[in-house]
């Protein structure tokens, strides 16, 4: 029957445990060990545990595998492996599958973070990779090859909020035999059908729009169970990126109320980009969702709403977009998203500061270029708000 339900369903029952005392919230086994009846017993599940035998809480605990069990539901995979942060989740799904040898093609608009572990990380082991204009099909058809492992992308970019087809990536690295891995942290949960579309991993940042609340670290990879269990699984658990009890549980209560919350960021972030676009303090507004996005009908046809971010540029470079940060008064300057409070953000000094100021510059990543991600608060408090700090900065 939980086949047949909604996401918005699924993200409330979905994985649901229940010890014998039938508690309606989850339980948080807050436990790293387990005890074993007998010494053939815990030989057995050394062997082979079964789906709700534990062994040890780096391998896995049963608020965890409620977790992982939802997300699984919700995001139509096999299975999914939760991670301590979505940045333990990009590497573990890269690097648990990489060695010495192997090629990459990457999406160039990427997270900080994300960079690092493809121009820093892979190429200390021997990985060679290349990047590509995400949007552009024949740069990916270019540099696809026959030992090409993985390709890497943000379904939707940060900062910049480039759209990538997955379904034509997807086609493209099919056909010389690379695994699709999709960073889908700006789609979410609720917009995204990445493994319908033919990815075969699906990365998530719970600490985003899960948590959705600021509390608490947390990452999951999705795909088949085999690759999960055979492949993603060991590499984590031997390497300890796993996600704590304490915060599985976090993530479980944030996903009951997310469909609620990103439908009303995504309203939101649509109005306030129909509001400021023509303002004579910037000289664009970005949101996927708007008609003005270049790619607004692949935005439509692949996630139905345009995400619950939206970055303006604003004209008078970083001294303007300074200006306009410190002129809010409800939104928050801090370098977190898919926060229940609008957060500002001004990526060219914070989250991708450590890149050359020309590669900032190919990317679109100017001077006066903040990222806003929409909580939610009143949509008309927040236009004004941000109305009134472009006068300032203006």
């Amino acid at each position: 029957m939980a086949e047949s339900w909604s996401k918005r369903t699924k993200a409330v029952h979905g994985g649901t445990r229940r010890s014998q005392y039938g508690e309606m919230s989850e339980a948080i086994f807050l436990t790293q060990g387990f005890d074993y009846p007998s010494a053939e017993a815990a030989e057995a599940r050394f062997i082979e545990a079964g789906p709700d035998e534990f062994i040890y809480a780096r391998y896995g605990n049963p608020t965890v595998a409620m977790f992982e069990d939802r997300m699984a539901q919700i995001e139509g995979a096999e299975d999914a492996f939760a991670t301590a942060s979505g940045m333990a989740a990009v590497n573990g799904a890269l690097c648990s599958m990489l060695k010495a040898g192997d090629h990459v093609v990457a999406a160039r608009a990427l997270f900080g973070s994300c960079l690092y572990i493809l121009e820093e990380i892979l190429p200390r082991f021997g990985v060679e990779v290349t990047l590509v204009d995400g949007t552009d099909l024949d740069q990916w058809r270019a540099a696809l090859r026959a030992d090409t492992r993985a390709v890497f992308f943000e379904s939707v970019s940060n900062p910049t909020l480039e759209v990538i087809d997955v379904a034509a990536v997807a086609d493209l690295a099919h056909g010389v035999g690379a695994t699709v891995i999709v960073d889908n942290v700006f789609a979410t949960p609720v917009f995204s059908d990445a493994i319908a579309q033919g990815a075969d991993l699906v990365v998530y940042s719970a600490t985003k729009h899960i948590d959705g609340q600021g509390r608490a670290l947390g990452g999951v990879i999705l795909g088949r169970r085999a690759f999960i269990r055979k492949t993603v699984e060991p590499y984590m658990k031997h390497t300890g990126g796993s996600m704590s009890p304490f915060n599985a549980w976090v993530m479980l209560k944030g996903l009951e109320t997310l469909s609620l919350r990103v439908n009303a960021q995504a309203d939101t972030a649509l109005a306030v980009a129909d509001a400021l676009i023509g303002h004579s303090g910037l000289a664009r507004v970005i949101y996927p969702g708007h008609p003005s996005h270049a790619q607004h009908a692949l935005c439509v046809r692949q996630m139905g709403k345009g995400g619950t971010v939206v970055s303006l540029e604003l004209k008078g470079g970083k001294e303007a977009a300074f200006r306009f940060l410190d002129a809010l008064t409800i939104a928050r300057i801090s370098n977190n998203l898919g926060d229940a409070k609008t957060i500002v953000t001004h990526p060219a000094t914070t989250t991708h500061q450590r890149l050359p100021d020309e590669r900032k510059a190919a990317l679109g990543i100017t001077p006066g270029l903040v990222r806003v991600s929409m909580g939610l608060e009143d949509t008309g408090d927040l236009i004004a708000d941000f109305r009134q700090a472009l006068e300032a900065a203006s």
